[in-house]
Formats: C-alpha cells, sequence, structure tokens
C-alpha cells in the first residue's frame, strides 16, 4: 500500500496490545524517567479513565497512541507517541482529535498540555493545530 493511501484507525486501548504499546513508547520516549515507564503509565490509566487511552493503528500495525485525562475541571493530554516512520502524515493531529472528543464527551471544557520548551518541533505541532502558549508557569514536586 502507497503512503497516500493509509489510513489511521483510531479506538480505545485492547488488554492484547500492551506489549505492542509498550515497545512504541520505549522508542519513542527512550529517555523517559522511570516513573513514566510505558507499563507504569498504562496500568494506571487503566485504572482511571480507560477510554483516554487511545491507539492508532495502520493495517494492523499500532503505529501511535495518546493518553488524556479529565480531573472535572480541566482536561489533560498526558502523552502522544507516533512511530518515528508514520510521522507527518496527519496521525498525530487524528489522534489528538479523538482525545479531544473524548474529554468533549465527558463535559471538558479545556485541555491543557505540556511540552519541554527545547522541544520547538513538537511545540510548531501543537500551534499548527489551534493550542497557544499560555503564560503560566509550571511547576512540580515528586512524591
Amino acid at each position: 500500500m502507497t503512503r497516500r493511501s493509509e489510513r489511521l484507525s483510531v479506538r480505545p486501548f485492547q488488554h492484547g496490545e500492551r506489549e505492542a504499546l509498550q515497545r512504541l513508547w520505549a522508542r519513542v520516549f527512550p529517555d523517559d524517567p522511570p516513573w513514566n515507564a510505558p507499563e507504569v503509565m498504562i496500568e494506571n490509566k487503566l485504572k482511571v479513565q480507560p477510554e483516554l487511552l487511545l491507539v492508532g493503528e495502520v493495517e494492523g500495525t499500532l503505529v501511535g497512541a495518546v493518553i488524556a485525562g479529565f480531573d472535572g475541571v480541566r482536561g489533560w493530554i498526558y502523552h502522544l507517541a507516533i512511530a518515528p516512520e508514520y510521522r507527518r502524515r496527519g496521525f498525530a493531529t487524528q489522534l489528538v482529535r479523538a482525545a479531544e472528543d473524548g474529554l468533549r464527551r465527558l463535559g471538558c471544557p479545556k485541555v491543557n498540555l505540556q511540552v519541554r520548551a527545547v522541544n520547538h518541533e513538537v511545540v510548531a505541532f501543537y500551534r499548527s493545530i489551534g493550542y497557544e502558549i499560555e503564560e503560566r508557569v509550571s511547576m512540580g514536586r515528586r512524591l
């Protein structure tokens, strides 16, 4: 099949895909800290709003995933992963839009996300699909 005719099928994660998703996550985020290990993230997401763990596949191959959440006030896109060889085909946009649709169904009025400031390519991607840089300071503390 040629690249032009490839279609992304977006749907909820299925338990039998755990290993494939872990491999994808490890490829896309090889330097993530232990608390963001793919097996930990998948397990935690399946406990809370598992319907917001979405995968994208092309011809039966898992090529992308997005994890979102809603706390009752704001929604978050926590992680977005696209296999490197499937990038720049609109698949990331499709996954983000599917996550936004899921958040909207839960009554979410606004979605936030965080990107490392040095990750200019990802910042540009989110800006291209309508996200804006907001004047806030992001703070955190390990528990």
